[in-house]
């Protein structure tokens, strides 16, 4: 074998670093104004998550396949961490988000949500945390905090988002691993929302802590797979969206102990085109009602809200990542009611979006040659 050749299949095995984005801002037009989108880095290898250090320059980038980078706003991007949990790599599995420890500036701790291998080839939902090390080279003395048991997804529907509230607790979206009826058994954590403490422990006032036959780990249930959730800054409390089965994408305003219905009640249809066997209806009592309801799926995936200073006009809208459709998504609030919407066609699938330090959103796009961007809107 020819060494260039040699030097270029390592560089794919053991995961290479990226490419630094040279091309010029692309402007399209929107309601609020026009609109900027600027390609900072590319070549991440289905990018899932993004967490940003506290300098505001850096961020920590998860890919699914299994490597963790420290990417720059001016486009550098290093080799992968060390120190990472092996992850099960197939079909939607791998991993997948990122958080820091509140008190990051102290214990220096970074939060990841990945798949893990179980036995018969099933898989489920696991969280840990390690320590960064100073030289951002490395997770040290990582250790896992919770597990999705029993692991029943042979490579579907595992969530998941991390969201810290604000003591410092820790929210974490479990998909229904496409077990349906498995969302609605409390004594199984598929199709779940979780709280936890930041150490793994299990908080005294969830909802199912003395219910005998229940996870007390479960805040909230009746979810499909949510892959998308935010803390609303104005309210303190966690939104989630969630993806339909063939339509019905949905937007969730969550409350301790809620049923929110899958797969007992949905505005999808089964991929076959048939009704879902145990769906009711749209709305079923005892179920909690979609916040927002998308009847053609945009398959929905990161979200935030936006309350920086930097564009005015953005206050008080939350936006939504659209992998299917290929769009940003922009939800005008009036409290908690959705009162408007407006797409922005990327054309490129967006997985996850977060505002950074700095006002800007800034999004991932989940492709194996995936990219991070930077929206804002143009300013004189």
């Amino acid at each position: 074998m020819q060494p260039l050749l040699r030097l270029f299949l390592c560089g794919l095995v053991l995961g290479a670093a990226t490419t630094t984005a040279t091309a010029a801002p692309q402007r399209l037009d929107s309601e609020l104004g026009a609109l900027e989108v600027a390609t900072l880095a590319e070549g991440l290898a289905y990018p899932w998550g993004l967490a940003f250090l506290p300098d505001g320059e850096r961020m920590l980038v998860t890919e699914r396949p299994g490597r963790l980078r420290v990417v720059g706003l001016d486009g550098s991007v290093s080799a992968p961490l060390g120190g990472v949990p092996e992850v099960f790599a197939q079909g939607q599995g791998g991993l997948l988000d990122v958080r820091l420890s509140p008190s990051f500036d102290q214990d220096r701790l970074v939060y990841l949500s990945y798949a893990e291998a179980g036995e018969g080839g099933r898989a489920g939902t696991a969280v840990g945390r390690g320590r960064l090390a100073e030289d951002l080279a490395t997770l040290e003395d990582f250790q896992v905090i919770l597990r999705q048991e029993p692991k029943l997804s042979s490579g579907f529907h595992f969530g998941s988002r991390l969201v810290f509230d604000r003591q410092g607790d820790l929210f974490v979206t479990l998909g229904d691993n496409h077990q349906n009826a498995a969302a609605q058994d409390l004594d199984k954590l598929q199709g779940k929302l979780v709280r936890i403490h930041a150490d793994g422990g299990i908080p005294e006032d969830n909802p199912f802590v003395d219910r005998q036959g229940a996870r007390p780990e479960i805040y909230s249930y009746g979810h499909r797979n949510a892959q998308g959730a935010a803390l609303n800054p104005w309210s303190g409390e966690l939104w989630l969206n969630e993806h339909g089965p063939r339509g019905g994408d949905e937007v969730n305003r969550i409350q301790a102990g809620a049923n929110y219905g899958w797969p007992l009640a949905t505005h999808g249809i089964d991929y076959s085109g048939e009704r879902i066997p145990q769906a009711k209806g749209k709305t079923v009592e005892g179920t909690e009602p979609a916040l927002h309801v998308w009847e053609r799926s945009p398959a929905v995936s990161g979200m935030a809200f936006y309350d920086a200073e930097r564009f005015p006009a953005w206050q008080r809208n939350l936006f939504v990542g659209a992998l299917a459709q290929q769009q940003l998504i922009r939800l005008q609030l009036d409290g908690e009611r959705v009162v408007g919407e407006e797409r922005l066609a990327l054309n490129q699938r967006i997985r996850d979006v977060r505002l950074g330090p700095d006002g800007y959103l800034y999004l991932l796009t989940g492709a194996g040659d995936g990219r991070l961007l930077r929206v804002g809107l143009q300013q004189d």
